[in-house]
């Protein structure tokens, strides 16, 4: 699945050949990175000289940004292997990423629900869907963001079974220093320390750097730092602890806390490496400007920082500017309104109109049906008690729900590519349910086995017919306008 997720996002890659929607400022920003460690301004019309091969039109003076500069070094990583001068080197990291990303998906479905089948089934539906397919192909923040935030999922998953080893083994140690063959009623008040969880610090790494792509994955810091806990609590009440609550909270909490919180912080500090050496960035001598005897105490270097970001958080609270693409957090399960990145009318389709477009636009099928298995995911929450749901549910909440504080930002449908993963998932719980398990009867399995296989082949073969779409393909303008199924997408 990860080979056909990466010839459908490497073929073509330098298609268009030119800077698409907000590529104008993050790729330009990553090779400004390059050159400086931090973003410089650009000249008007500086990307007509990008896109014609001429990157190297820097002005001296630094530019103000309001992201953080992980997405931008990872496309740098790209111009550096393949040069700023072309289209393919400056996609290519977020082509990459996106691939290693439908592996990742694969991997973690396979474990989550123990089967191969499954788990293969998961980087099927993320390999074609074309909301992620289209973000792998630009060189935007988001697809860089939704990564991070997998990775972190994925290391939380070994996490949560190799904390359930370390139970096991240490109440079977316990149990044999007794007569008995369980632990006394003192070891089994609260249970065990369970010591360092190395899995847990890579999961606070990469929430670090999932934050130094962009603020967005704040909330996700939080739901899997508590969700990482109750995994933890859950097991203790399995095993007998008697106390399973307070035992998870007091002996597993304030480790857990630490490797993910302070850690992801630290690595969101480290990421700003390039500003905080740089002499010249951005405010990066605004506390020398400003000396404070409140808090003089701290390092100027830090507390221009601290300023740089109370500007930042300014501006994303004042972002409310009137945009043709423009969807409430509302739409996006539906995709009331997708995010045309790129359209033009040229000629050479062999018709008398001809259209050329890249359009954030998911394959409806998966992103309709993910969207109705959702309540179903609720029921084996809640009614089951099923860790797997109550896992997908949380990535999805963290990721989709935070949008709802600020009614009044304009924000996109392409956003939503930070919890596609869990979307995915969400839908191939729901085929799992359709296949039965193992207990079920050979007619049930067969029946299960047809319905999923037709849902798959319909599912690539609406991925081709939108394709073209996806990937600036040159179509007659009555080819794309077909497309076109509701008004709103237009």
């Amino acid at each position: 699945m990860a080979l056909l997720g990466g010839v459908l996002r490497f073929v073509r890659l330098g298609e268009p050949g030119s800077l698409v929607f907000d590529e104008t400022y993050y790729v330009k920003d990553a090779y400004s990175m390059l050159q400086s460690g931090y973003e410089r301004e650009w000249p008007e019309n500086a990307n007509d000289s990008f896109n014609a091969g001429n990157p190297d039109v820097l002005l001296d003076t630094p530019n103000y940004v309001v992201h953080p500069p992980v997405g931008k070094w990872m496309i740098a990583v790209g111009m550096m292997l393949f040069g700023a001068d072309n289209a393919f080197g400056w996609r290519f990291s977020a082509a990459a990423i996106g691939t290693l990303s439908v592996l990742l998906l694969a991997l973690v479905a396979q474990r989550m629900f123990g089967s191969a089948l499954l788990g293969a089934t998961a980087g099927l539906l993320l390999a074609v869907d074309g909301h992620h397919l289209v973000e792998s192909r630009t060189s935007l923040l988001d697809i860089f963001l939704s990564f991070w935030i997998l990775a972190a999922f994925a290391a939380l998953l070994v996490d949560r079974d190799d904390g359930r080893r370390r139970l096991a083994r240490r109440l079977a140690a316990l149990a044999g220093k007794g007569d008995g063959a369980v632990p006394s009623h003192r070891d089994l008040s609260y249970g065990p320390f369970l010591g360092f969880r190395p899995w847990r610090l890579v999961a606070g790494v990469c929430l670090g750097l999932a934050l130094g792509t962009k603020w967005s994955a704040l909330p996700f810091i939080a739901a899997f730092g508590l969700m990482s806990v109750a995994w933890d609590m859950s097991a203790r009440r399995i095993a007998g602890v008697h106390h399973w609550f307070l035992g998870g909270a007091v002996k597993d909490g304030p480790l857990a806390f630490v490797c993910v919180v302070p850690v992801a912080l630290l690595t969101y500090l480290a990421t700003w490496t390039g500003w905080l050496l740089s002499d010249d960035a951005y405010d990066r001598t605004w506390a020398e400007r400003n000396p404070s005897a409140q808090w003089g105490w701290v390092p100027d270097s830090l507390r221009s920082l601290a300023e740089y970001h109370r500007s930042a958080y300014t501006f994303h609270q004042g972002l409310g500017s009137d945009h043709p693409y423009e969807a409430t957090a509302w739409s996006w399960l539906v995709m009331g309104r997708p995010t045309s990145f790129f359209y033009e009318k040229p000629s050479g389709c062999g018709a008398e109109a001809c259209s050329q477009a890249v359009t954030v636009l998911g394959n409806p099928l998966i992103w309709w049906t993910a969207s109705l298995s959702l309540l179903a995911l609720l029921f084996f929450w809640l009614g089951r008690r099923d860790w797997r749901a109550s896992a997908i549910l949380t990535g999805v909440a963290a990721g989709y729900l935070p949008w709802f504080l600020y009614p009044e930002r304009t924000t996109f449908y392409f956003y939503a590519v930070a919890f596609e993963p869990f979307l995915v998932l969400s839908l191939v719980y729901f085929l799992g349910v359709v296949l039965g398990g193992p207990g079920s009867s050979r007619a049930r399995r067969r029946r299960g086995i047809v319905l999923v296989g037709v849902f798959l082949a319909a599912v690539v073969a609406l991925s081709a017919y939108f394709l073209p779409i996806w990937t600036a393909e040159v179509i007659p303008y009555d080819q794309w306008r077909m497309r076109m199924w509701l008004p709103s997408w237009i």
